[in-house]
């Protein structure tokens, strides 16, 4: 097994409503689960290939809850990339050189038996893990912005966390809410929905843990 590892933040947008019962072992909200994810790797390696610097993205469609699998999902890439970093991305978020189900990237990949092609494209994108602001730009793929849940009185910023300590995605999370509009091979219409935003950092055995 390779080792790898990667820290950064994560900004993304499912079909659930705010708090997305999935964190929750529940099922999903509408019955089928569907998302738009960007990666910014702050630090991050395979082997001796270093990810440090580089954007990720993804789309992920099931017709129903993830565990029940027959899934399909296309990655992205930055186009800043060179081909050993392409295939280092590539095979990390297809749950290659990964305990099995360790990271979402595992979890989602072994849910969905159709992998789309990966694509190499210019991704834009604008995460503030602590003002639950983000901006997401894969031309031709998908757009997602996200911003605070407001207070349906006031219209004040509401603030929401998760704390998932034993998840295979993140320690604690700032939720949101998102919009996407995904026009791609996996089309998304996502409007004010669940938006999370994390930090990540993960590697070979999981999410590397600081928390109690």
């Amino acid at each position: 097994m390779i080792p790898w590892e990667i820290k950064g933040e994560e900004f993304g947008n499912c079909n659930c409503d705010y708090g997305c019962p999935c964190q929750f072992n529940a099922l999903p909200t509408h019955g089928n689960c569907e998302a738009a994810v960007g990666f910014k790797i702050d630090q991050g390696h395979y082997g001796d290939v270093s990810l440090s610097g580089l954007s990720a993205a993804m789309v992920v469609w099931w017709p129903g809850p993830v565990h029940e699998g027959n899934g399909k999902m296309q990655i992205i890439v930055d186009d800043k990339a060179d081909d050993s970093q392409r295939d280092a991305i590539e095979k990390i978020f297809h749950g290659e050189d990964t305990e099995p189900m360790t990271t979402m990237w595992s979890v989602y990949s072994a849910m969905c038996p159709t992998k789309l092609e990966t694509l190499t494209k210019p991704i834009s994108l604008e995460i503030d893990v602590e003002e639950r602001v983000g901006k997401i730009s894969v031309p031709g793929v998908f757009e997602t912005t996200g911003e605070p849940i407001r207070n349906p009185v006031t219209g004040n910023k509401h603030r929401a966390r998760i704390d998932m300590p034993a998840g295979f995605e993140y320690e604690l999370a700032e939720i949101g809410s998102a919009s996407t509009e995904a026009t791609g091979e996996i089309k998304l219409s996502l409007k004010d929905s669940y938006g999370q935003f994390a930090a990540i950092h993960l590697n070979n055995n999981g999410v590397v843990r600081t928390r109690r």
